[in-house]
């Protein structure tokens, strides 16, 4: 069976640190041609600009090619053909399949008939294991470690598939959580029982204030109305957090803040002149950690 990335816990600490190292090579020399020959199909059947940007930039920058499409309305989803349908089909002209899927659980079923391997790019409220590596790589530059740090996730987290990865992957590091968010939003409990099965402590709050001066990393989300069937339920939350730069005047001078795009109105534009801020950085790191991945999952990394 090939090698999958579906969910973050398909790898374990050591091959997390692996890609992260790879990743940082890269970022000294992003021109390689060692996957020339190779085809990399991007399936995104909902709409991305960074993820499907930087994984198709990863594959140029080595040296395979591209196909896929950047929505399914020209598929033949649209025709009634099954997913699994669809992935044997692609399995068939490819080395390697990228997908995201608004349904959660989407990706497992694309591995489980895949005879490529297969990255899950997003699927649905589930998992984002890529941009859990690239958050982790962005941590580590920016900090120097991933161990002995606060990081203080605010906003979506009920729906928010990139918390979610990146609580799971931060539990095997030194690490103590505070999930800023309102009771409607607040981090599913699955989540906090992995952390008390692992003995890492966390703290629940609905005050953005709370731990704002005490965390290295202030991981801010939007409120997805996508992810709401209910408007009034996401009208009530969609406005509950606002960073802006005069809120920033007693932080550690060490902290960042990431984010994983695109955002609304939950940082406010005069942050991004800050020291603090670095979720551009952080969105261009993820060429660098796809291209690793990418490259590990083929066998040549």
């Amino acid at each position: 069976m090939p090698k999958n990335l579906i969910s973050i816990r398909d790898f374990s600490k050591d091959e997390m640190l692996h890609v992260l190292d790879i990743a940082s090579e890269f970022e000294a020399d992003r021109e390689q041609n060692f996957l020339a020959g190779k085809v990399i199909a991007c399936l995104f059947f909902e709409p991305s600009t960074r993820t499907r940007l930087s994984f198709e930039a990863a594959v140029n920058r080595l040296g395979a090619r591209v196909i896929g499409f950047p929505d399914n309305r020209n598929t033949s989803q649209t025709k009634g053909e099954t997913l699994e349908d669809t992935i044997k089909i692609v399995s068939n002209y490819v080395d390697m399949i990228v997908m995201r899927h608004p349904q959660a659980g989407a990706a497992d079923v694309a591995a489980s008939v895949a005879s490529v391997p297969v990255i899950n790019a997003g699927d649905g409220a589930n998992q984002h294991p890529t941009q859990t590596l690239l958050d982790l790589y962005s941590i580590q530059k920016t900090q120097g470690r991933l161990d002995d740090l606060v990081i203080d996730m605010v906003g979506d987290l009920k729906y928010g598939r990139t918390v979610h990865s990146l609580t799971e992957a931060l539990s095997l590091f030194d690490t103590k959580f505070v999930y800023t968010a309102p009771e409607e939003l607040r981090m599913p409990q699955k989540y906090l029982d992995l952390l008390e099965s692992r003995h890492i402590p966390y703290v629940q709050t609905d005050d953005i204030e709370y731990a704002l001066n005490d965390c290295d990393i202030l991981y801010m989300t939007r409120v997805q109305q996508e992810r709401f069937s209910d408007m009034d339920e996401y009208n009530k939350v969609k406005d509950v957090y606002r960073l802006s730069a005069s809120m920033l005047g007693g932080v550690k001078k060490n902290m960042r803040i990431l984010h994983p795009l695109p955002r609304v109105n939950e940082i406010a534009t005069d942050v991004d002149s800050t020291p603090y801020a670095y979720y551009f950085q952080q969105a261009g790191n993820g060429m660098y950690v796809r291209m690793a991945i990418i490259s590990y999952l083929l066998g040549y990394r």
